[in-house]
């Protein structure tokens, strides 16, 4: 595979995250399983998972090996009241999960083959590369479309 082959997977899988969300009604927005999210509190962390992975991808490219790559825990947030995943309405954090996908395609598409082995340590995961990185987040939108999908029982 080359670069241009990880930035196609990395663009089919938001494709494909929109494909499924696409099918999603006003009346979904918050069905769920029991212990699982509803499309609607899945739309929240997308929002904020690629903000997260967005400044990540920058600090690997741009700092030296090493650096710090911050976690943080996605289920505080979904249950913090006031970040609203239960209740706020979905256009903002849709557009920003979109744009950021877009603004990180671009990004992926300008590497080189060993950018991907640049390093940083990720606080809750140890030694981090770019190339976890794409693995991540190429995977990340599928795994959520199908959980929404689960969700509203499509």
């Amino acid at each position: 595979m080359d670069i241009n082959d990880y930035a196609r997977e990395y663009e089919a899988s938001t494709e494909y995250f929109f494909e499924k969300f696409a099918t999603v009604t006003p009346a979904d927005l918050d069905k769920h399983i029991p212990d699982g999210w509803s499309p609607r509190q899945i739309a929240h962390h997308m929002a904020d998972s690629e903000a997260q992975s967005y400044a990540r991808l920058r600090r690997l490219i741009a700092e030296p090996t090493g650096s710090v790559i911050q976690g943080y825990d996605e289920a505080l947030w979904a249950e913090n009241s006031t970040l609203g995943y239960t209740e706020l309405p979905i256009e903002h954090s849709i557009a920003v999960y979109k744009a950021v996908r877009a603004a990180s395609l671009d990004i992926l598409k300008r590497l080189k083959m060993e950018d991907l082995n640049r390093s940083g340590v990720h606080t809750d995961s140890g030694h981090y590369t770019v190339m976890n990185w794409l693995r991540a987040y190429t995977n990340h939108p599928r795994a959520h479309a199908d959980q929404m999908m689960e969700a509203i029982g499509k």
